[in-house]
């Protein structure tokens, strides 16, 4: 028998506190065969599966999406659902942590209309980051959920497959799995919560042997997302099991987990203001220092466009740094404009977020990248002895890729410094030694002093005096 299995999602992000709207040209979006043939999803083809690709949209995390980008996105992916039926299952393949305009729960809201399409009877397995937020409506609508395991995240194709593999296990066996969950009154950033980093390392290590529990297929300790200020926000224990006892006691045993570990939680890198992460950088022998500017990391919905490291280096007359990047168009345009060899008066900073520092600099243009769209230009320029990487569009610069196309060696210069939180996989090996800057920013480390008037109370750390005992919830589909 050939299952018809449809295929689809929307991948995201959002920091409330950020004032740039996310739009359609924000995303990357696959339709049709183009998300067959993406890498991302190449573990799909089955003998026993004819896959129906729908919409995938994914973007750099940012600010909330507004209305009309969510309800355009939403009204083709429905459209594309209704068209591919009958179905025999729906795998989403989503983030956890998207927020639109007037919506406290986009991810419930897009599950919730998936499933009004697919109707009661169709299995619908989701993947998410550890970072999404969860709520009972999401799981109300799911028959099988998983998570990334790992942060950074390397494990993003293995989470996708176990979904998909429990998808496909359900259809070819007739076993109906389901969902159960426990949230746990803890929203930390990701930053005192990498895998990398103990004591959260050995809880994941410990998800796989919840899921030799008989009857749990699939264990998740979901972290959620701290830089949204909503009601949902929260971390929880995710189970996927066909045994509602088992699936229900697994999570509150997690969740447990994560409670008592939670004053333990802490920054893995060597960790300060500003200043004092650049007196150690200036007076360290080692090369290359990584100095990650947390609070303005695009990858956890920083805006992208501070020049606080920038100015800081300025001041100190720093020989020897290379700042990847800044985000910021007229810059780029304005060194096009001027031509490679030019030196021309520059303002850098500040061109998306008013309220984010500029700097006013000489600067000598000593690299133009054109793909040939005017958003993905580059521009390389120098200040002094600062190295400057300026993008047209918000972008990260973790991989070692994105500083040798430009003719630079990320392993052999003095001051790397990478809007980030926890550095990336390919820059977190080279650091000698990895700093992490408590800068301002949408994300800004110091969470206590967020924007922080609708989430549920008590929640800690913002709350420290209070009882917890974990009440786990099944699906109401399990019934």
């Amino acid at each position: 028998m050939t299952f018809r299995i449809a295929v689809g999602g929307i991948h995201t992000e959002c920091s409330t506190s950020s004032p740039v709207l996310m739009r359609p040209e924000d995303f990357r979006v696959l339709r049709g065969p183009d998300l067959l043939s993406a890498e991302t999803f190449s573990f799909l083809p089955n003998p026993d599966v004819a896959l129906l690709p729908l919409l995938h949209a994914r973007a750099v995390p940012g600010g909330p999406l507004a209305r009309d980008t969510y309800e355009g996105f939403k009204a083709e992916f429905l459209d594309l659902l209704k068209a591919s039926l009958p179905l025999d299952g729906l795998y989403l393949a989503m983030h956890g942590a998207m927020n639109v305009e007037g919506m406290d729960d986009a991810e419930g809201d897009w599950i919730s209309a998936a499933r009004s399409v697919v109707g009661p009877d169709i299995p619908v397995a989701a993947s998410y980051d550890l970072h999404g937020n969860v709520t009972q409506r999401i799981i109300d609508q799911l028959d099988i959920f998983a998570a990334y395991r790992t942060a950074p995240h390397i494990d993003t194709r293995e989470t996708m497959v176990r979904a998909w593999s429990m998808l496909v296990k359900t259809l070819q066996t007739g076993e109906k799995p389901g969902v159960a969950w426990a949230p746990v009154p803890v929203l930390l950033p990701g930053e005192r919560t990498s895998t990398e980093d103990e004591p959260a390392k050995s809880l994941y290590e410990a998800l796989s042997r919840h899921d030799a529990v008989p009857g749990v297929w699939d264990a998740n300790l979901m972290v959620g997302y701290v830089w949204a200020d909503e009601p949902r926000g929260t971390a929880c224990a995710v189970v996927t099991g066909t045994d509602k006892a088992a699936a229900e006691a697994t999570a509150a045993d997690i969740a447990r987990s994560y409670w008592d570990a939670r004053e333990a939680l802490r920054f893995g890198p060597v960790t300060g203001p500003l200043e004092e992460m650049l007196d150690i950088a200036q007076a360290s022998e080692t090369r290359p220092v990584i100095l990650a500017d947390s609070g303005d990391n695009p990858t956890g919905g920083g805006v992208g466009d501070r020049a606080d490291v920038l100015k800081a280096l300025i001041a100190r007359d720093f020989q020897g740094a290379v700042i990847g990047g800044l985000t910021d168009r007229p810059a780029v345009e304005a060194c096009f404009a001027a031509g490679e060899g030019a030196t021309l008066s520059l303002r850098i900073g500040g061109a998306l977020d008013p309220a984010s520092p500029s700097v006013e600099v000489s600067a000598t243009v000593v690299r133009l990248d054109d793909t040939g769209v005017a958003g993905a230009r580059q521009a390389v320029v120098t200040v002094g002895g600062i190295t400057v990487i300026l993008a047209a569009r918000r972008r990260p610069y973790h991989d070692i890729a994105d500083f040798t196309r430009h003719g630079i060696d990320p392993a052999s210069v003095r001051l790397l410094v990478v809007k980030s939180g926890y550095l990336s996989p390919e820059l977190a090996p080279i650091a000698r030694p990895n700093l992490m800057a408590l800068t301002d920013g949408v994300i800004n480390q110091d969470i206590e002093r967020l924007p922080n008037e609708r989430r549920r109370r008590p929640s800690y750390p913002f709350d420290r005096d209070f009882v917890y005992v974990p009440q786990p919830t099944s699906s109401a589909r399990w019934a």
